[in-house]
């Protein structure tokens, strides 16, 4: 059964969706969350977040298909935690690299890895049968993105909700409030506004969220305390 909370060194928490199935782990000393999702019918496979430990996110890779297929990589934003492992990943895998626009330039200065593709708003990635939509969400860095998933309308799978959406949201949304913006109202405000509007405007209660670090929520165990969000300033 899917928890949505796993420890470092400790194994894949693994949830089985119609099209997708979709693993969680824990790496690097800032216990970094990486999630890798896997077609069920084309075996493609995307990673969000080569973070750290590449030979744990190798193994989490060949978890998914028994070999060492990675489509694509996508890094949600341009903190060191969160690409740790991205040139040893992409070295083994040949994965093409996907981030936010605006980080895209930091991420490979960093890194010395390409970012091939630079990701806006309302982009789309298909994994396979499966498609993700970007979701742009300013603040903890100018160019952080959210990776937005919704199940078909029919499903067979236990774990299955029919329409259900899973949003992975790097360091941008948390269970009890949205990401760290160093003290900076406007870049509070940008966020709690891009939140709002394009996450709990438009998606329902049932969302589940994976963020970047520590245990996954429901947007339906957040949306009470977004007023709270918005007075306490972070």
């Amino acid at each position: 059964m899917y928890t949505g909370d796993v420890t470092r060194g400790g194994p894949a928490d693994v949830r089985v969706l119609d099209e997708v199935e979709i693993r969680k782990v824990s790496v690097g000393p800032m216990d970094n969350a990486a999630y890798l999702l896997t077609c069920r019918r084309e075996q493609a496979q995307l990673l969000v977040d080569a973070a750290d430990e590449p030979d744990r996110l190798l193994a989490l890779v060949r978890e998914g298909t028994g070999s060492a297929r990675l489509d694509v990589v996508v890094t949600t934003h341009q903190h060191a935690d969160h690409h740790r492992a991205l040139a040893s990943v992409v070295a083994v895998t040949g994965a093409t690299t996907a981030a936010g626009a605006a980080d895209a330039a930091a991420i490979t200065a960093a890194t010395g890895v390409p970012v091939r593709r630079p990701l806006h708003d309302g982009d789309v990635l298909a994994v396979g049968h499966a498609v993700l939509e970007v979701v742009a969400l300013r603040g903890h860095t100018e160019g952080s993105v959210a990776l937005l998933y919704r199940e078909p309308e029919r499903v067979q799978a236990p774990d299955a909700v029919a329409g259900r959406a899973h949003l992975f949201t790097g360091d941008s949304l948390f269970p009890g409030g949205v990401g760290a913006t160093g003290g900076d109202a406007g870049r509070f405000a940008r966020l709690l506004e891009d939140v709002e509007r394009r996450v709990f405007d438009r998606l329902g209660d049932e969302t589940w969220v994976y963020p970047g670090h520590g245990a996954d929520t429901t947007l339906g165990a957040e949306r009470p305390h977004l007023a709270e969000w918005r007075a306490r300033g972070w």
